[in-house]
């Protein structure tokens, strides 16, 4: 009989033999492969070592993506070091609340690269907890608008100087008009004659784009350590209770601007619809949507934030949103060949529901900005 393959080329034995060099003990009783995420290839293994279960999470990274895993390892375990010794100095408990990576027993590195040339890292399972794509209610989305704001509260003295861009200009709004232009003057599908609407809506907020670059050069936005992508299903919610347990999927930790992880999270969780709809009747801006998430990341993060993040909490949802929808639109000229699609014209529908998205959030500008300001002033000098 052949070796067992579990996933994608990985076996059996070179998921055994990964556990021994992080120093796993006992007999696997299950290896299960969780399939939620798109980039790496993830596994829940649980052990047996005489009455004691213990259960981690293996994970296999894609170096085609990510490029330099050894910096992105680096990132991950200073931040999460990081916040369980914040925990530890507060007097509470860290269990559950970070991801707990465990270090290869031989180099003390947060990482093994195998024969297979395979990427490995391990931390420990989080039980009882579970993601959702799409947050069943609004009390979801506050949690992980806490959540997500509590890993701004934690991280807002870290010194920044020691983190790597791992993916240099990935929230660059400015930089992606220029891929935009670049894909126009290309036009290398030939079908930029059939989109001069949309060429148009970008072109009137061309200004916007440069508005956070123009910030922080002025020293009025500060870099923080940021997710990067700040969707609900990167927050594992408590199983019983509903609260946010932790932040996960920490591949894109690095330098950012605190308004990019507000507005990303707004951009996706605040979609009637699916993001390819191509009926634009369905799509509209969910504002409960907006109201639950805001009100739980204003409420753990305010303190940290500064006045010029604050108002500009709602420049980042647009922003974020126009910068999809320009990706969206990029991908589209240039013939459909970064995002994955599955029927002719869907990066172009995906282009026009973001831009739906930022109609309606410049119509409903003034009362989102209240809103902010107002939940903020909530907590602001606690």
């Amino acid at each position: 009989m052949g070796e067992e393959f579990i996933s994608h080329g990985i076996t059996r034995t070179e998921i055994e033999a990964t556990g021994r060099v992080f120093g796993r003990k006992g007999e696997i009783t299950e290896i299960v492969p969780i399939i939620t995420g798109h980039i790496n290839e993830t596994f829940k293994v649980v052990y047996r070592n005489g009455d004691a279960v213990e259960k981690y999470t293996f994970q296999a990274i894609n170096t085609n993506v990510f490029k330099k895993p050894d910096e992105v390892m680096s990132n991950i375990s200073a931040v999460t070091e990081y916040i369980r010794n914040k925990y530890v100095s507060m007097g509470e408990s860290y269990d559950r609340r970070v991801l707990e990576f465990q270090k290869a027993e031989e180099t003390g590195l947060y990482y093994y690269i195998d024969e297979e040339n395979h990427f490995w890292r391990v931390y420990k399972y989080v039980d009882n907890a579970s993601t959702y794509n799409e947050a069943p209610n609004t009390d979801i989305l506050y949690n992980a608008g806490l959540s997500f704001g509590k890993f701004q509260m934690l991280l807002s003295d870290f010194p920044m100087d020691t983190l790597f861009e791992t993916i240099p200009d990935f929230h660059n709004t400015a930089a992606r008009y220029n891929q935009l232009d670049q894909a126009i003057a290309a036009d290398q599908a030939g079908r930029v004659s059939e989109v001069q609407e949309e060429i148009a809506f970008f072109e009137e907020r061309r200004k916007i784009a440069s508005r956070f670059n123009d910030l922080q050069k002025e020293g009025k936005l500060p870099l923080r350590v940021t997710h990067n992508d700040t969707k609900c299903n990167n927050v594992l919610i408590d199983d019983q209770t509903g609260e946010g347990v932790c932040i996960i999927d920490l591949d894109t930790v690095m330098p950012g601007l605190s308004v990019n992880d507000f507005g990303d999270a707004i951009r996706s969780c605040s979609n009637s619809a699916a993001e390819d709809e191509k009926d634009l009747s369905k799509v509209y801006f969910k504002r409960e949507n907006f109201d639950a998430f805001a009100r739980g990341f204003l409420e753990a993060s305010s303190q940290a934030l500064t006045p010029c993040e604050i108002d500009n909490m709602v420049w980042g949802a647009i922003m974020m949103t126009l910068e999809c929808g320009s990706r969206f639109l990029a991908d589209y000229l240039n013939g459909d060949t970064y995002f994955r699609t599955t029927r002719p014209g869907q990066n172009l529908d995906r282009c026009r529901t973001q831009m739906k998205l930022v109609s309606e959030m410049e119509k409903m500008f003034d009362s989102l900005n209240e809103t902010v300001h107002t939940e903020a002033a909530k907590h602001i000098g606690k």
